[in-house]
């Protein structure tokens, strides 16, 4: 599947999204890939040391390994669920920018969860996905 068999839906009536870095609804044929939640994490499957914007690009380049491994892309995930530890309007920004550098306009739907802590001490962020194999 390309990116083009997304439906992005943002409906006039509501505000747009693509600023905070998600799209209201996104759609698209085939079969559901529920991809469990990625982090910053070394071979071992332990947290890597580092600031927010380091773990959040290593997070999504785990995302983006595990979707490969399914023979898919960043083109074919139409959600996100998003968790950062001790939220505020900086890690926001941090995230929509690197949301934007995958995603570019085209944005999946996306919740957001600001958190007191993740699975393991260190974990800054995590993302899930869930995806459409044509």
């Amino acid at each position: 599947m390309t990116i083009d068999q997304r439906t992005i839906t943002n409906p006039a009536t509501l505000h747009d999204p693509t600023p905070f870095g998600y799209g209201h609804a996104a759609s698209a044929p085939g079969e559901l890939v529920f991809i469990g939640g990625q982090y910053a994490s070394d071979a071992t499957g332990a947290p890597v040391p580092g600031d927010f914007a380091a773990q959040v690009d290593l997070a999504f380049e785990r995302l983006r390994l595990v979707l490969e491994g399914v023979g898919l892309g960043y083109g074919h995930v139409v959600r996100l669920g998003t968790f950062i530890v001790d939220h505020d309007l900086d890690k926001l920004e941090t995230l929509g920018k690197a949301l934007h550098a995958r995603f570019g306009d085209r944005l999946p739907a996306q919740t957001l969860s600001g958190v007191a802590s993740l699975a393991l001490p260190g974990m800054l962020f995590e993302v899930d996905a869930v995806a459409v194999r044509p």
